[in-house]
């Protein structure tokens, strides 16, 4: 038996965007169901929006996201964020550059206190991230 946590992500309108972008930034396969495909389209010119998207990656990483209907709230606050973290700096710094086009920077990428490579951004879509690239071991 095993058990996962992946991350869950709501949009209003701009799922399929978004999860195309992530997929330019961590590769991976794709797949994306609308509320059309499901027959769950309570409102017709919702029918294309994504009702479930699944970015499964070659590294293991698993991003979920869906449009919500307007006929629901969406509370776009800023209460999570998404951490990135390892010693394969080339690659983080990679993603942190992806992720960072379009986006906004609130913490630059540069040494912490504590001996990592650290910063924080939100990107094009309002997704807070964390990147930590471990520091050399002692």
């Amino acid at each position: 038996m095993s058990v996962t946590l992946n991350p869950y992500l709501s949009f209003r309108d701009n799922a399929r965007e978004a999860m195309a972008f992530y997929q330019s930034v961590f590769g991976g396969r794709l797949e994306s169901s609308t509320f059309g495909d499901m027959n769950m389209a309570q409102d017709p010119a919702e029918a294309d929006k994504i009702m479930h998207s699944s970015l499964t990656t070659d590294n293991g990483f698993v991003l979920m996201a869906s449009d919500t209907p307007s006929s629901m709230a969406l509370d776009e606050g800023s209460s999570y964020s998404i951490s990135l973290s390892g010693d394969d700096g080339e690659k983080l710094r990679g993603y942190w550059d992806a992720l960072l086009d379009g986006g906004q920077m609130t913490l630059p990428l540069e040494k912490a206190p504590w001996g990592d490579m650290f910063g924080m951004l939100n990107d094009k879509f309002g997704t807070s991230w964390m990147v930590s690239i471990a520091g050399q071991a002692s």
